[in-house]
């Protein structure tokens, strides 16, 4: 496909406009392509604190050159091997002879995009409607009032319920066009979490943004450490920044949703009484919202009475491990086993919650409960297929071509269950008193569950609705199938 000039007013195939409000994060080389930027530029990166001011350009196939002949298509990875530093919002470090940002030039030509005709429906406007909601998300952010809502409203923009691997990656790339991202993360908390919705740093050429990772650590608050080197590698990609993928701390609904404490010059009674009131077997000790000094333990309590019934309350305190929100669930797995609690950092590195063996008992159990489902359902099916029609019929549908060898209703799967009972002829013949048509979108329905599962795309497991719809279905089929 050849690229128009969009800065010079010609039209784009749809597909092409779609794809860059859709698709994926914005490049420059597609900056390049639309006439917004010319090979040979000259960019520059000043870093005022520091009296640095790093120079590169522009080439023709879109990439970063800088001075010393190393290119990269990514603006921050550029922006990190300039400085060995880093790592750097590059869409507003680097800034053309008049001092116009890279990140001016992406809003531009989403811009221009989002303004193209739309002759391709619904799903056009709706994404330029989000478009402008973004790009008013971005103003308020800049203008220091960010948008904070909860993770099911923000996926509600993109019209989703669940965080499914496509729709984040999708989300977190519109978010990047826009030089927005989420605090805490979004892929990294419940979906009835709040974040919020920020922009770039007030002066990214001089700050790096990245949240240093928490490290399994002790009681002590962590501290940032040295900056690594950014890779010097002349095919350095465009840096993806996708959504957390697999379980995180943050997910498990106890991790960020606060702790009840008490400080190091608490009393034994006040101790029990807040244990007692709230059911807990631990409590942290906290100096302070990010000054873990340890915790109490009904056993952490006793021992210290047994050895000396006057002991102060200090001698109950015991060492306390604390993760991040964003650390994976199954990174941690170890320890928490080993110490029965964890507590857990937000994004700010306050003490925000605490997780249990029962908390991660109970989110396997919550994931585990709809495979289980899913499970029950193919069993079902295959059942009430194989004692009510013939197999030889059944196969016709099926694999009209005999290419499969089909020999055993063992043989079938989900499709091959949807495409016998979409048949009218092997409706019939099973005389069930209900209605094929809603019967059959129920199944496709469930069809679209069970692929999110089976490929563990879905963060958000099957969701609240989707787990009454199985086991309706399944008590359906016992019922006339038997």
């Amino acid at each position: 496909m050849t690229h128009s000039k969009l800065g010079n007013g010609s039209e784009e195939p749809l597909e092409r406009a779609s794809y860059l409000i859709e698709g994926r994060r914005v490049l420059v080389s597609d900056l390049v392509d639309a006439g917004l930027l010319a090979a040979g530029t000259q960019l520059t990166f000043r870093r005022k604190q520091a009296g640095e001011a790093h120079l590169a350009k522009v080439t023709g196939d879109g990439r970063i050159e800088l001075s010393d002949g190393q290119q990269f298509k990514s603006p921050s990875a550029a922006a990190a091997a300039a400085t060995g530093r880093g790592p750097f919002d590059g869409w507003t470090a680097w800034a053309l002879d008049d001092g116009t940002l890279l990140d001016v030039l992406r809003q531009t030509l989403l811009d221009t995009v989002a303004e193209q005709p739309a002759s391709a429906g619904s799903t056009a406007d709706v994404s330029a409607a989000r478009h402008s909601r973004l790009k008013d998300a971005r103003r308020q952010a800049d203008a220091g009032s960010p948008i904070t809502l909860t993770v099911r409203d923000l996926l509600g923009w993109w019209g989703a319920s669940r965080r499914g691997y496509l729709i984040s990656e999708q989300i977190a790339s519109e978010l990047t066009n826009h030089g927005l991202s989420t605090v805490p993360d979004f892929a990294a908390v419940g979906i009835d979490d709040r974040v919020t919705l920020t922009g770039p740093s007030v002066d990214s050429a001089d700050a790096e943004t990245a949240e240093p990772k928490a490290t399994m650590g002790q009681a002590e608050p962590r501290t940032t450490g040295a900056p690594t080197p950014a890779t010097t590698s002349g095919d350095e990609e465009e840096d993806k920044g996708e959504p957390i993928q697999g379980q995180t701390v943050g997910n498990l609904p106890s991790a960020l949703r606060g702790v009840v404490s008490v400080t190091s010059s608490a009393s034994f009674e006040e101790a029990f009484t807040k244990m007692q009131l709230n059911g807990y077997s631990q409590l942290p000790v906290l100096n302070g919202t990010r000054n873990l000094q340890g915790a109490v333990t009904w056993e952490s309590i006793a021992q210290a009475r047994y050895q000396d019934s006057q002991a102060p309350f200090s001698q109950a305190i015991v060492k306390a491990h604390d993760v991040s929100y964003a650390d994976h669930l199954i990174d941690v797995l170890p320890y928490l086993e080993q110490h029965g609690f964890l507590l857990v950092r937000d994004q700010t590195k306050q003490i925000a919650g605490i997780i249990t063996i029962a908390d991660v008992a109970a989110e396997y159990g919550a994931t585990a409960r709809p495979f289980l489902l899913i499970g029950d359902l193919d069993r079902q099916l295959r059942r009430v297929i194989s004692e009510g029609l013939d197999l030889q019929e059944v196969i016709t549908p099926c694999d009209p071509d005999k290419l499969r060898n089909i020999t055993s209703f063992s043989q079938m799967s989900y499709g091959d269950y949807q495409q016998v009972l979409s048949n009218q002829q092997q409706w019939d013949r099973l005389g069930w008193p209900l209605d094929r048509k809603a019967f059959v979108t129920r199944l496709d329905e469930l069809r679209e569950v069970r692929n999110e599962l089976m490929h563990f795309n879905d963060k958000d497991k099957a969701g609240d609705d989707a787990i009454p719809k199985l086991r309706n279905m399944i008590e359906l089929l016992r019922r006339y199938g038997s």
